[in-house]
């Protein structure tokens, strides 16, 4: 765990609130110096926290039963703040810097949304911010809920290009059966692939409090190996956790075959292109350098495609080179084709990115 170069972390509600008392503060004030550990090691944290509406619920005084979806957004209104301001106040004072994301369901399925999360996450982690993500659960109904965190975390996991995810649970690890109700049941402590068998072992929550049993933390690790992210499942009530994970704590790894950056370059790879980019060739020996492409070096555009839609890039022999995403409109990319990256503001009427197609977005 100690050579992930880019770490998630997942913590759930039922580790981060207590129905009582209402925040562990001395838990999370111990979590922070793990994440000051890690960062001290160079690697990028990432944050993913339950908790909001389990904070919110008992400022309120809302019952402990099933909520409606109008006190659910009005719990997570009211924990939400409160849940920012004691990560704040715990990373403060070793240096770090945090960040609040709220993002649902749709900001990952629609690929505009994606390239936009992606491209403000890696900024922030870029700048050394320890982004705090959370579902937006102020707004986001049914349709576009994840509905757990588990699987959010899988999925910004994967969106950052992070190689591992630790998930901080109430349970130390995934098992042949609900430990608390089978006594035979065996934890795995690593599993090399996800079969129909283990998926149908996988229980129902055991909390009350959270609503991630392990169905979800399974389809979290399916989401993670395919990204190219390992994923660590483990019992995370413990005074700083990752340090008790790096000393052999129980737990189970879920281990990837394939690198982060090349399970992104495949999946970037099968898309089929909307349209196609055409650059010159000093854009070319950029590209082969690798460099983002800049609207400088497009010297036409054809097709009809939208922002995050997956373009070819046409050499100018007419051979394709490769495949990228592209962050703007076929009409906005051919306005801007030839023109410096300071020069799209003035074009545009707005501020754009400066490259039309990201090193991190392209396969050659």
């Amino acid at each position: 765990m100690r050579a992930a170069k880019r770490l998630v972390i997942k913590i759930g509600s039922a580790l981060l609130v207590d129905r009582v008392s209402g925040l562990r503060h001395d838990w999370l004030a111990a979590l922070a110096l793990d994440v000051a550990e890690a960062k001290a090691r160079g690697t990028d944290v990432v944050i993913v926290s339950s908790g909001s509406i389990a904070l919110g619920r008992t400022v309120l005084g809302l019952p402990h039963a099933e909520l409606a979806l109008e006190q659910s957004q009005a719990a997570a209104a009211v924990g939400q703040i409160r849940l920012a301001r004691a990560y704040e106040e715990v990373l403060a004072p070793h240096g770090i810097v945090t960040g609040q994301v709220l993002v649902t369901l749709e900001d990952t399925q629609d690929r505009r949304r994606y390239l936009n999360s992606r491209a403000t996450m890696e900024t922030l982690l870029g700048l050394g911010v320890v982004p705090i993500v959370n579902e937006n659960d102020t707004v986001a109904t049914d349709e576009i809920r994840y509905g757990d965190n588990d699987r959010l975390a899988a999925q910004i996991a994967v969106t950052v290009g992070a190689d591992q995810l630790i998930l901080l649970s109430d349970v130390d690890g995934f098992y042949s059966a609900n430990p608390k109700e089978d006594a035979s049941a065996v934890r795995f402590d690593v599993v090399e692939k996800i079969t129909p068998a283990l998926e149908a072992m996988a229980g129902d929550p055991i909390s009350g409090l959270s609503k991630g049993g392990m169905k979800t933390k399974v389809m979290a690790a399916k989401t993670a190996v395919a990204g190219g992210c390992a994923m660590a499942i483990m019992e995370g009530s413990v005074l700083r956790p990752l340090q008790a994970l790096a000393h052999g704590a129980a737990r189970t790894w879920f281990v990837s075959q394939a690198d982060p950056q090349l399970a992104r370059k495949r999946w970037i790879n099968a898309m089929k292109p909307r349209g196609e980019v055409h650059v010159d060739a000093g854009a070319v020996a950029a590209l082969r350098l690798g460099k983002s492409l800049l609207p400088a070096g497009v010297s036409g555009v054809s097709g009809a495609f939208g922002r995050g839609d997956p373009v070819a890039i046409v050499g100018p022999g007419g051979a394709v080179l490769g495949k990228g995403l592209v962050r703007y409109t076929a009409v906005e990319a051919r306005a801007i084709a030839g023109h410096k990256s300071s020069e799209i503001a003035q074009i545009l009427g707005s501020v754009g990115r400066a490259a039309l197609i990201h090193r991190d977005d392209m396969v050659l």
